[in-house]
């Protein structure tokens, strides 16, 4: 064989052996490559789920907050209405001044009843009932002369 063409194939062997060993690294790097694509395609699955969950409840968060001004306006009608029905209970009542502490025993609409027709002079038929009545701030201790109101609210007939 010509020395020209063994030399020639020499270098090609080697050139070829030395292919073979870039490949066999390539091979290996892109095996890495797969393992690390395949994890980074489980991490991004994983994160989708959870986009997705945060999206639900997300969606839930607004369609709660979209009842909330429905919400604000009945509350703000029911408040109207509590004030409404407040100012309508005070219509009846009475506040009578001057009774002496005690004066009214344990039965204060008794007292009441009784005592109207005497100070007005006025007979009442049917007799006078109340709904309920009852003494104003606490009692005086120190002064058992002291004047206390009376707040009393009137049964309409």
């Amino acid at each position: 064989m010509d020395p020209a063409k063994s030399t020639t194939i020499e270098c090609i062997l080697q050139e070829v052996m030395t292919v073979g060993r870039r490949l066999k690294g390539m091979d290996s790097n892109i095996s890495a490559l797969t393992a690390e694509t395949k994890s980074i395609g489980m991490d991004i699955a994983g994160f989708q789920n959870r986009v997705t969950g945060l999206e639900q409840r997300i969606t839930a968060v607004e369609n709660h907050l979209k009842g909330i001004p429905e919400r604000d306006h009945e509350l703000l009608f029911l408040h109207s209405k509590v004030i409404d029905l407040q100012d309508r209970s005070r219509r009846d009542s009475v506040r009578f001044f001057g009774f002496l502490e005690n004066s009214e025993g344990s039965d204060t609409k008794g007292f009441l009843r009784n005592t109207i027709p005497v100070i007005t002079g006025l007979t009442f038929d049917p007799p006078l009932e109340f709904q309920w009545a009852h003494r104003l701030g606490p009692k005086q201790q120190d002064s058992p002369i002291w004047p206390h109101p009376i707040n009393a609210c009137f049964l309409r007939h």
